[in-house]
Parts: structure tokens; C-alpha cells; sequence
């Protein structure tokens, strides 16, 4: 998988004119509005949703996971795959928003799923797309949220796991049941918000470990490429070792090919794909190439700064960033618990908007309330559950709905390269082709 997926971000990037040029486009169109344009929500509205289902516990738990397994190094190897995974999130949300159909009661669908049946006539694999990422949407997406969310809260409130399932599942309740408008207005306000605050908070870090920032990076760099050690117990493995934890975080945690994002893409009010398209690329640039090397530089210079914490020692990646943030007086257990808490709650609204919409294309709209009750009950489950069996069962989901998507992406390049070039230099030109109806399925 990592092979797979960091080849389609090389041969996309390559394809595309590296179109990671134009991410500081996509970020001005995030904010920018296009109420003329056919869809359900603003194209920041679309983004937000998008990067509630990205930036979570990959990003802390997962960054220190990589520095934990494959040394100061991987953090590199993160970051750099952020970079190229911009191209792969651009051409499958262009295709998402290009191959679109519009239901019966006016609310948009689209996603791998129907870039698959309408662009490749491949329905039967656009059905198994959405039947893993449906199975995914419970793994991913809600009780490894949900059970980060417990751990961190009884670790460091000392709150029963127990309260925090119950509480979790009546807070997403109220939420999905609203539908995407309900979830894109309140994660147009979350993500904002706790991204904000979590990198004020690193930045706050960074300036207090400033005399160890430049060695920090300077190690990161260096263990990225050949064996070694640095301070506070810290060791790099070597390249291969490195890139092994480093790309695999990296891909889990911005989801460039994994073909989720694109499902809310899909419902953007956007002129045309390429629009819509540059505006969810910035979702990786954000969740990868900023927080992510955020939080690993946070991480190595703290260590770096306490020799008390032996990064030799601690192989678990929850444990180290623990570690490191309660080394910082005051702030740096409570960036951590509410860095965790909001990054896990949006990821699961974001992940039961993607659960419904492939629901809906497998079983219709008869099969969206058993869906949502299913969820909040997984939810309410989830902290008393196994969380190795949870990974074990994500992890493996999440790889058989990558492969489809990336099936879809690699043989409708041609489409993405066509429709770049058709609207990259005129991005408020507006797309003539009619988004078709389809009958609705009950």
C-alpha cells in the first residue's frame, strides 16, 4: 500500500504540472464564495468537513508513533509525503466533483464510487468501494476516535471510559441526524477553531524549546538518510527504517488516495472541478506539511530538551507524545487533551457523512437511519473495546477502499490532466456540462 500510494502521488504530481504550485491558489478560494455555483455547501464548508475527517489523532498520536518506530527521521519522510499527497487529493476530488450526480431531492452525491460507474463503467467496484469505506467509516472513522477520546480523559481527568462513550454518542447524534448541512456548519466552526488553537499552542512550545528548534530540525534531516543518535535518547534507524514509519503515518494521516474527502468534495458549490479540486489539496497541505511537521518538531525538540525522556526506551507513540507534552509547565497537558478530544470529535462527524453517502449508494435512503443509529451505538461501545482489534480492522478496511480509488484516479488521469488544463487558468469559468439526476433509491 505504501508502495501504491506514494507512486500514484509521484506519477500525479508529474502529471499535473506539480500542481502542488498552486496550493497557495486553493487556500485563497477556501474562503472565497461561488453562490452561483451548483451544490450544498460552501466550498469551505466542503473543505472543513473534509479536514474533520483528516486532522485527528494521526497527527499527535500518529507522528509520535512514527518518531517512536522509525526515529527523529520519519518526520521527514511524513512531511514529504504530505507534500506529493497534495497532487493525489487534487485529481481525485476533480473526478469526484467531475462525475457528481444530483438526487431527486436536490442533494448532491458523489466520490470514487461514481467516478467509477460513470467515468470507467465499473459499477460493480464502485459498489465495493463503498462497501469498505461504509465498513471503514466504524473502524477509522468512530471507535478509534472515540476509544483516543477515552484514553486521554481517563489518563488525564481520571473520567470513566464508560461516561465518555455515552456522552460521545449523544453528542454525535445530534449531529449527523442534521445531515451534511448540519455537519459542515459545525465543522466550518470546529475545525477552525481547535486547529488554531492546537498550533498556537506548538507554536507556544516551539519558542519555549527555541534553543534546541534549528538542532531539532538539523537531526531530522540527518537521521532521515543514515543512522544515528541525538539528544534525549533519540535514534535513527537509517533511511529504510525512517521512510517505513514516516510515509506510512504520513499517508494514514492526511488520507491522499484513500478516496473519503472527494465524498465531500462532491457536495461543494463550485463552477468547476478544478476549483473544488485545489480547494480540498490544501486539506493535506494543512493536516500534513503544517500540523503534522508541527507536532513532530514539537516532539523531537522537547525530547531533545528533557533528557528524562528516553526515546530509546518508549516504543509506543501514544506514551511518547504524552511524554513530551507534560514535560511543557502549565499548557502542554491541556494542548494535548483538547488537541485529541476536538481533532477525534471532528473526525467522526466527518467519517459518518462519508459512512452515509456510501450507504446511500449501496442500500439507498431506506438504509441511512439504521446507519446513524448504528453509529452512535459504536460510539457509545467503542471505549470498552479492544483498540488493537479496532486498528487491526481499520487498517485492513482502509486499504481495500485505497485500492479502488486509486484504480479510479490512476486510469481517469487523462480526464484530470484534460480539465486542468481546460480551467486552471480561468478557475471562475463555469463548467456547461449538466449534473444528471438520478431517481432516488429508497
Amino acid at each position: 500500500m505504501i508502495a501504491l500510494l506514494l507512486g500514484t502521488h509521484l506519477y500525479l504530481t508529474v502529471r499535473t504540472g506539480f500542481i502542488q504550485r498552486k496550493i497557495f491558489t486553493g487556500i485563497r478560494l477556501s474562503v472565497a464564495k461561488d453562490p452561483d455555483a451548483e451544490g450544498e455547501v460552501s466550498q469551505f464548508g466542503a473543505l472543513t468537513t473534509a479536514l474533520a475527517s483528516t486532522i485527528g489523532t494521526g497527527n499527535i498520536i500518529g507522528v509520535g508513533t512514527a518518531v517512536a518506530l522509525g526515529g527523529p527521521g520519519a518526520v521527514f519522510w511524513c512531511w514529504l509525503t504530505g507534500v506529493f499527497g497534495i497532487a493525489t487529493k487534487y485529481g481525485e476530488a476533480l473526478i469526484a466533483v467531475k462525475y457528481r450526480v444530483r438526487a431527486e431531492d436536490g442533494h448532491m452525491q458523489g466520490g470514487a464510487m461514481y467516478a467509477l460507474e460513470r467515468g470507467l463503467h465499473m459499477k460493480w467496484l464502485g459498489m465495493l468501494f463503498a462497501l469498505f469505506a461504509a465498513f471503514a467509516s466504524f473502524g477509522i472513522g468512530c471507535a478509534a476516535q472515540v476509544n483516543a477520546i477515552a484514553t486521554v480523559c481517563e489518563k488525564n481527568m481520571g473520567t470513566p471510559p464508560e461516561l465518555i462513550g455515552i456522552v460521545t454518542a449523544a453528542c454525535t447524534a445530534l449531529v449527523i441526524f442534521g445531515g451534511i448541512k448540519t455537519i459542515a456548519k459545525v465543522c466550518e466552526k470546529l475545525v477552525p477553531l481547535m486547529a488554531a488553537f492546537y498550533i498556537f499552542g506548538c507554536i507556544y512550545i516551539l519558542y519555549m524549546n527555541r534553543d534546541f528548534l534549528i538542532p531539532a530540525i538539523l537531526t531530522i534531516i540527518r537521521l532521515a538518510f543514515a543512522p544515528g543518535a541525538a539528544a534525549g535518547g533519540l535514534t535513527g534507524g537509517g533511511v529504510m527504517l525512517a521512510m517505513r514509519y514516516g510515509i506510512a503515518r504520513g499517508l494514514f494521516s492526511n488520507e491522499s488516495g484513500m478516496g473519503s474527502a472527494p465524498i465531500a468534495a462532491a457536495a461543494a458549490q463550485t463552477s468547476n472541478p478544478v476549483r473544488q479540486a485545489l480547494v480540498s489539496a490544501t486539506g493535506t497541505f494543512w493536516d500534513t506539511v503544517v500540523i503534522s511537521l508541527m507536532t513532530g518538531l514539537v516532539l523531537v525538540s522537547t525530547i531533545m530538551k528533557n533528557p528524562a525522556i528516553d526515546g530509546r526506551r518508549i516504543i509506543n507513540g501514544g506514551v511518547l507524545t504524552t511524554l513530551a507534552f507534560k514535560q511543557i509547565p502549565v499548557i502542554g497537558t491541556t494542548i494535548l487533551v483538547v488537541g485529541i478530544i476536538s481533532f477525534a470529535y471532528s473526525t467522526i462527524l466527518g467519517w459518518a457523512y462519508y459512512g452515509e453517502r456510501c450507504v446511500e449508494y449501496v442500500a439507498g435512503r431506506r438504509a441511512l437511519t439504521p446507519y446513524r443509529i448504528l453509529y452512535v451505538a459504536v460510539a457509545g461501545i467503542a471505549p470498552v473495546v479492544s483498540l488493537n482489534i479496532v486498528w487491526l480492522a481499520a487498517d485492513t478496511l482502509n486499504a481495500l477502499m485505497a485500492i479502488p480509488n486509486l484504480i479510479a484516479v490512476l486510469l481517469l488521469s487523462p480526464v484530470i490532466v484534460k480539465e486542468t488544463e481546460k480551467y486552471i487558468h480561468n478557475l471562475d469559468r463555469k463548467d456547461p456540462t449538466p449534473i444528471p439526476v438520478v431517481r432516488k433509491r429508497r
